[in-house]
């Protein structure tokens, strides 16, 4: 019977990520934030679950990604989409069946990210070079990266933030995260094996300046932390060819 447990938890991820989309769609993209936030703790509850009771399963593993597609790439797509279609159209009333092709595109374009999800996570189920660090950003950051950023531009400290956000931001961001879930880039694992600061250094900083960017912005901080991630990645891996 505990061999089910993992897979009940991942569902719970699933169903998570469903309900962000609803909400997404509607409108409510704190909701659907949060509601992501708590598919990554699913997410996360079901690996261990599955680790403490030995209750590894190749449909576990392959239920694991579609619940992933869904929660960190279909909620984020649909939150960045329904947010281009409230930027450009919302004060026109316009209905997305009424819009010229070109304009249907534009709002549509941030689907794109659950094409390039899916093509990440097949390839993180085939690829046996990912045991330990991540080749690319994961789905998963992915999806927080979006759910965090929702709640920074909530905080009364982002109103610059609030000022740049435009249609050609989010294609741009959706183009940028896109490359990053099938791009070759070592991403260094955020995993403590020993608690010595050598060889855990970029490991202690992070975990420090997301104490820091939390205190300071509340969880909307999580979206910087994400981009310190992928900067810190990038220089580690350039440090390590020179």
């Amino acid at each position: 019977m505990t061999r089910f447990i993992p897979n009940f938890i991942t569902l719970l991820n699933l169903l998570c990520g469903v309900f962000a989309v609803f909400m997404a769609i509607h409108g409510h993209w704190e909701t659907a934030a949060y509601l992501i936030f708590f598919g990554a703790l699913f997410d996360f509850a079901d690996g261990f679950a599955a680790r403490a009771l030995k209750a590894y399963s190749e449909i576990g593993k392959q239920l694991d990604s579609l619940a992933d597609l869904i929660s960190f790439g279909f909620a984020p797509a649909a939150i960045w989409s329904n947010m281009m279609y409230s930027l450009k159209f919302a004060s026109t009333n316009q209905s997305f069946f009424n819009m010229s092709l070109i304009n249907q595109i534009i709002v549509m374009s941030p689907f794109i990210l659950v094409a390039f999800a899916a093509l990440r996570l097949a390839k993180f189920n085939v690829d046996t070079r990912q045991s330990e660090n991540f080749l690319g950003l994961t789905t998963t950051a992915t999806g927080i990266f979006t759910a965090s950023f929702v709640l920074l531009l909530k905080s009364p400290s982002a109103t610059a933030l609030q000022n740049i956000l435009s249609p050609t931001f989010i294609i741009i961001a959706i183009a940028i995260f896109s490359s990053l879930l099938v791009s070759e880039i070592p991403m260094f694992s955020l995993k403590f094996k020993t608690y010595g600061w050598q060889g855990n250094a970029p490991r202690y900083t992070l975990l420090i300046a997301g104490l820091i960017l939390i205190g300071i912005l509340g969880w909307g901080g999580i979206s910087i932390l994400i981009l310190l991630y992928i900067l810190f990645s990038i220089v580690a891996n350039m440090t390590q060819k020179n």
